[in-house]
């Protein structure tokens, strides 16, 4: 079992691998996320059809998502000091490939993008990593600000295509390849696993196949694909929906895209430090009502100033805050010796579940002309979520009373 007091006792040891997971979590999204700002261009360069534009965006997301559950298998086992830096410094390899030789068609592209995936992943390797530094009630709000390194891709969309016009198209890639060498010699030299963690015994597929039998990891994967696939897909088809909804500039829905996205990722740490006040049920139940009850207002379409903006606002808040709350769910609920494998099972989850959203908003669109069956659905869904947050899940956290205090869980869970 872990010694539940020592991460809290090695002075400033917790903080330190919590920036140094957090500063890696933030470059290693902001590899994954290089193709996507570079989508129009490529589309007038080679030619690509609409189709062809988005299976270039899409690849690296899909990789990465599915690729987390494996890796947060592995992380299990091996540890965040060895995989930080591993998969930091395997993804340079596709990096400086799509930098250096592969922009000149689309199968080269596929296969840089199909490789950079293995960046997306590295979001398993930091939640058990900063999981077993803190102790239960204060890995809340641990998770949720390593989860604030989701804004790397913040970093992509704003200097991507910038650098590119500024030194060639391949400047962001080149940089971004120096900064991943550099935290991989940093990570290395500099971080640690946590005293006393727990390492799984178990072959890796009998650990995922027992990690797969945990009611929590399913639960926690619904969870997650509302709450963070919620937020992927408004940071997708946000700018399309003002713009055909509203008819607003281009650039006026991209700044209005990026102000929800800073928000959301502002509000993760807070929903886990609210989860450790209070505990992750009453958050999580407060965040989809939330969710819901705006959906339902902004399906009616009303205007942008003021409901409309204040609808989505809310909305970014509360599934920012709501990722963060999963998260300490899982730190509470799940087996120390499986927690990265559950986190790579609801990381896949919330990843994908970002995909379907804006496939339906489109399809809905195209034959309604109008978006407010979609977020009709969205209100619906949230309710589900409440509904299955109070009941199953509840009782889930019941079963698991954490070491925080005598009878603490189970008064955070009612």
């Amino acid at each position: 079992m872990i010694d539940e007091k020592r991460p809290a006792a090695a002075g400033g040891r917790p903080a330190l691998m919590l920036g140094l997971a957090t500063l890696g979590f933030a470059l290693n999204f902001w590899a994954w996320a290089l193709l996507s700002p570079l989508g129009p261009r490529f589309k007038d360069l080679l030619g690509l059809s609409p189709a062809q534009q988005a299976l270039l965006v899409a690849v690296p997301v899909i990789v990465g998502s599915l690729g987390r559950i494996p890796v947060g298998a592995l992380t299990d086992r091996f540890g965040g000091r060895v995989m930080f830096p591993l998969i930091s410094a395997a993804t340079i390899v596709p990096v400086v490939f799509i930098g250096v030789a592969g922009q000149s068609s689309l199968p080269m592209l596929l296969a840089g993008g199909f490789f950079l995936g293995i960046a997306g992943t590295v979001f398993a390797v930091g939640v058990p990593f900063v999981n077993a530094w803190f102790p239960p009630h204060r890995r809340g709000l641990a998770i949720g600000v390593f989860g604030a390194g989701m804004g790397g891709t913040a970093i992509s969309a704003l200097t991507t295509v910038k650098l590119v016009k500024a030194g060639g198209s391949a400047t962001p890639f080149v940089i971004t390849a120096i900064a991943l060498a550099l935290y991989a010699a940093v990570a290395w030299l500099v971080m640690r696993d946590a005293p006393g963690r727990v390492v799984a015994a178990q072959p890796l597929l009998a650990r995922l196949a027992a990690t797969a039998r945990l009611a929590i990891t399913w639960q926690a994967c619904v969870l997650y694909a509302v709450a963070f696939g919620g937020y992927v897909a408004f940071s997708v088809y946000l700018p399309a929906y003002l713009q055909t909804g509203y008819g607003l500039e281009q650039a006026d829905a991209a700044d209005r895209m990026a102000g929800f996205v800073v928000l959301a990722v502002v509000m993760r740490p807070i929903g886990g430090w609210l989860s450790d006040r209070i505990g992750p049920v009453p958050v999580l139940t407060g965040v989809f009502a939330v969710v819901g009850v705006m959906a339902a207002v902004q399906a009616l379409t009303p205007g942008l100033m003021p409901v409309g903006t204040i609808a989505f606002l809310t909305m970014a808040a509360a599934l920012g805050a709501g990722s963060g709350a999963t998260f300490a769910l899982v730190a509470q609920v799940a087996p120390a010796d499986k927690v990265g494998s559950v986190t790579g099972l609801v990381g896949a989850a919330g990843g994908l579940g970002g995909f379907v959203p804006p496939l339906l908003m489109g399809f809905l669109y195209g034959r309604l002309g109008s978006y407010g069956l979609g977020l009709a659905l969205l209100a619906a869904t949230s309710a589900l979520a409440v509904l299955l947050t109070v009941t199953v899940v509840r009782l889930t956290a019941l079963r698991r009373p954490t070491a925080a205090a005598p009878g603490l869980s189970e008064a955070r869970a009612r």
